[in-house]
């Protein structure tokens, strides 16, 4: 008897140390990538959907926060000149305020058509389309239950190199009346030179358009009680597309030179925004599409803010860029950093296909087919001028 209880203690030593050695050598074999990625409550959403935050941080300490529900990026923080580390997107103080509208679409991921589609309707392949009519007679960015209004699945990518979160989400076929059944992959990858990394994949078991965008609202001052009006601007684009009043380009390819919508040369955003130009004044500002030079994955839009040295450099593949300089905020909601959202307090880059290409058959085709896979890539990268 004696004998058996001498044996089981030894065994039980033996599993405890084995267990232990188990242990330690899981978290030793843990990707490191995942120690960067941190998952947390976020809140509840009024259809009863968990929604959780996921923030990724680099080697120096710069932190991206992405929500499950639409994609939404809630943080982003970037370093000024005395190396001091701050928020520079817009967004609400409250989790309701994303889930209910959201309203600026401050964030999030945009689909299934970025920007405008002129009177909610198009024509493919011979078959007449309606969708969802949410910006007066047209459909803006993709319709009041657009992709920024969805709950996406999100899984951290274990052997990325660089703190990496993939994004899936399948559109139905006819959802916000758009054919075919879409499945989106978007990938958000935080890298060691303080860039955000956004690739976008799609394909479809039917003919369709597909025009994906990410809509955050950046202010690189960190204050977002202040106006963008003192960022200096370069976009490398020779041409811009001119507006009608219901902000749907007209067709025409316009020269910036001259006018008021030249950033060939960096010039501070508020320079030329209250300029007497009519297409100004249809925008209420900056709110059209560039089109930009060269092709491929290139530089296409550098920002700076002097106070604080920070700049902000865009490189994408994508034929355009719409540069919105924040004319529809209102200042119905508080600030990250105290105050209101108000009047241009942030500006948006969002880097896409022409508005209304299904509409237009001299601009870009944004037509999917079966069998073909839909690929952006666009890339936020931010540094510091003494």
């Amino acid at each position: 008897m004696r004998k058996t209880s001498i044996n089981l203690i030894i065994l039980f030593a033996v599993l405890c140390i084995f267990g232990c050695n188990k242990k330690e050598n899981q978290s030793k074999t843990q990707p490191e990538t995942m120690e960067n990625i941190q998952v947390s409550d976020y809140g509840v959403t009024s259809k009863g959907d968990s929604i959780k935050k996921y923030t990724l941080t680099n080697k120096n300490g710069m932190k991206l926060e992405v929500i499950n529900f639409g994609g939404i990026i809630t943080s982003l923080t970037a370093p000024d000149k005395n190396g001091k580390y701050e928020d520079v997107v817009l967004g609400f103080t409250k989790p309701e305020d994303y889930f209910n509208g959201n309203p600026y679409y401050f964030g999030a991921l945009i689909g299934r058509y970025g920007n405008r589609i002129a009177n909610a309707k198009f024509t493919l392949e011979g078959k007449s389309y309606e969708i969802d009519k949410n910006d007066g007679p047209n459909s803006l960015h993709g319709g009041k239950e657009g992709f920024h209004t969805k709950f996406w699945n999100i899984e951290p990518v274990k052997d990325a190199k660089f703190p990496t979160l993939k994004l899936t989400y399948t559109s139905a076929d006819g959802e916000e009346g758009y054919p075919g059944k879409l499945t989106t992959t978007v990938l958000y990858t935080l890298t060691d030179d303080n860039a955000l990394e956004i690739s976008y994949e799609a394909e479809t078991d039917k003919p369709t358009v597909v025009n994906l965008t990410q809509h955050s609202y950046f202010n690189l001052s960190g204050n977002f009680s202040k106006t963008i009006l003192d960022h200096e601007l370069q976009i490398n684009a020779d041409k811009f597309t001119p507006v009608n009043e219901t902000l749907i380009p007209t067709g025409e390819q316009k020269a910036v030179k001259g006018s008021a919508f030249d950033f060939i040369a960096s010039k501070a955003i508020g320079k030329d925004i209250n300029a007497d130009d009519d297409q100004l004044k249809k925008g209420k500002g900056y709110d059209h599409n560039w089109i930009l030079n060269g092709s491929g994955l290139r530089s296409i839009a550098k920002v700076y803010h002097p106070e604080s040295g920070r700049v902000m450099e865009v490189l994408t593949d994508e034929p355009g860029v719409q540069f919105y300089s924040g004319n529809f905020l209102d200042g119905k909601f508080d600030t990250k950093t105290g105050g209101k959202n108000e009047f241009r307090t942030g500006f948006c880059l969002e880097t896409q296909h022409f508005p209304d290409s299904p509409n237009q058959a001299s601009f870009p085709s944004t037509e999917l087919k079966p069998g073909q896979k839909y690929h952006s890539k666009t890339i936020y990268k931010f540094s510091v001028k003494q």
